[in-house]
């Protein structure tokens, strides 16, 4: 094989623009929310309700051209009579898996996934539209340092986009990787800067990951911990008597008593979940409001003692997603839709694809290698059929990253082309031909 220029091509078809049954993430919304299926919910011990409609449609492909797509963010949003709007920012630590919650709340991967860090290189916004209700969702990149940004050769949007996704926010999600060990256990000082920075903006925790756990009676102790024993306003006062009774689920996995006053009585909360509580206690004395903290502040704090709401889930197979989604669009806020209905994303189609194909490069490419690959579209053209021509040239810094990147026999670039062809097809919803081309950069 001629290691010099090496030309690949791989078709995925599937008839243009066909329907195709709704993905699991397309749930329902019960008639009222209390805060009642989240994982606050099951620390007060209120009962869930169940959803009595469904949230919508499945989600519209991506325009396959520039112009199509262009025409549609700079277009008239179709306003409902009474639209609603919520700007939701996630932030947190470099892969906590925030593209994979933010793909599964759109219902299409449009955003890049890899299990190196700094996947995401940029802001994009993702667009959900149910009814009179619109979410827009800020995917922003993991909140990192100077130093580190310098050694995976980051642009300095990186540094900066975070911050600027949360000067337009109406709330922001924190996300944690709660199957990390060595830093689930606090929030990173960049994320606590950034909210300390917004304190006026309410925060939501999302614990991610909870399916990976094998022992989840941690779980109380985490919240606890990020929390510094203060949720909504009120004090959480929590024993560490437990009971497992069941395998592993990312469902409701704490179940506590809530203490009430003695005229009310108990009220108490089992949906036989893996993790069970024997004691706990919800304080009722005021907290102080969120404030800006210095430097020195920071420094002695692990969590963040104002998130209004916590929610367990595992985002990447969908486990607990749509009650997540279900609570962000009932606290959306009267007021006008910034795109149209037909819009999923902002970015541009072929934005998409050098995300979906360097993500690829990420996952078969070890060490800082993928982090030096350039990639230039030379073709993208509707052809004959209507299928969709991409073209684009590697370009790497050394003959043997070319090496690792074609691999034996063609094999990595082989399996890049498929893989990245297939979530093209997903995106666009029509028959792709991608053909990848790797050179040595002169």
């Amino acid at each position: 094989m001629n290691l010099s220029n090496t030309d690949i091509t791989h078709a995925a078809a599937l008839p243009a623009r066909v329907p195709v049954s709704c993905p699991p993430w397309v749930t329902a919304i019960p008639a009222r929310w209390s805060g009642s299926s989240s994982a606050l919910g099951s620390i007060l011990g209120i009962p869930t309700e169940k959803p009595s409609n469904a949230l919508g449609q499945h989600p519209p492909p991506v325009a396959t051209s520039k112009e199509e797509q262009d025409r549609l963010l700079q277009g008239r949003p179709d306003q409902p009579q009474n639209p609603k709007v919520l700007r939701i920012a996630i932030i947190g630590a470099p892969n906590a898996g925030k593209s994979t919650l933010c793909n599964q709340l759109l219902g299409r991967k449009v955003f890049p996934v890899s299990q190196k860090v700094h996947t995401t290189r940029c802001k994009a916004r993702g667009v959900v539209t149910h009814e009179d209700t619109q979410l827009i969702i800020l995917d922003t990149p993991g909140l990192t340092n100077p130093c580190k940004a310098k050694r995976h050769k980051l642009e300095e949007a990186m540094l900066t986009d975070p911050w600027d996704s949360m000067k337009h926010a109406d709330l922001v999600l924190v996300l944690v990787d709660v199957s990390d060990h060595w830093t689930r256990n606090s929030l990173s000082k960049e994320v606590l800067k950034c909210l300390s920075q917004f304190p006026q903006i309410p925060s939501v925790l999302v614990l991610n990951k909870v399916d990976l756990l094998k022992n989840k009676f941690i779980l109380l102790e985490l919240v606890t911990e990020l929390t510094e024993g203060i949720v909504n306003g009120k004090k959480l006062e929590a024993s560490s008597a437990f009971k497992d009774n069941s395998s592993s689920s990312a469902r409701s996995p704490v179940q506590i008593t809530q203490a009430s006053s003695p005229e009310k009585g108990d009220n108490t909360w089992d949906n036989s979940s893996d993790v069970k509580a024997s004691e706990s206690r919800l304080g009722t004395e005021e907290v102080q409001q969120p404030k800006h903290y210095g430097p020195r502040d920071l420094k002695n704090m692990k969590g963040w003692p104002f998130f209004q709401e916590i929610f367990m889930l595992a985002a990447l197979c969908g486990e607990e997603v749509d009650t997540l989604k279900r609570y962000l669009l009932l606290q959306a806020k009267p007021g006008a839709w910034e795109f149209h209905s037909s819009v999923l994303t902002s970015q541009s189609p072929q934005e998409i694809c050098n995300n979906i194909i360097r993500e690829k490069i990420l996952e078969y490419l070890p060490l800082e290698v993928p982090y030096s690959v350039i990639q230039v579209t030379e073709m993208w053209e509707e052809g004959p059929s209507g299928e969709l021509l991409i073209a684009q040239k590697l370009l790497v810094p050394r003959k043997s990253h070319m090496t690792m990147l074609i691999g034996r026999g063609g094999k990595v670039i082989s399996r890049i082309v498929q893989e990245a062809g297939q979530d093209l097809m997903n995106v666009f919803l029509c028959d792709v031909r991608l053909r990848l081309q790797v050179e040595v950069k002169s």
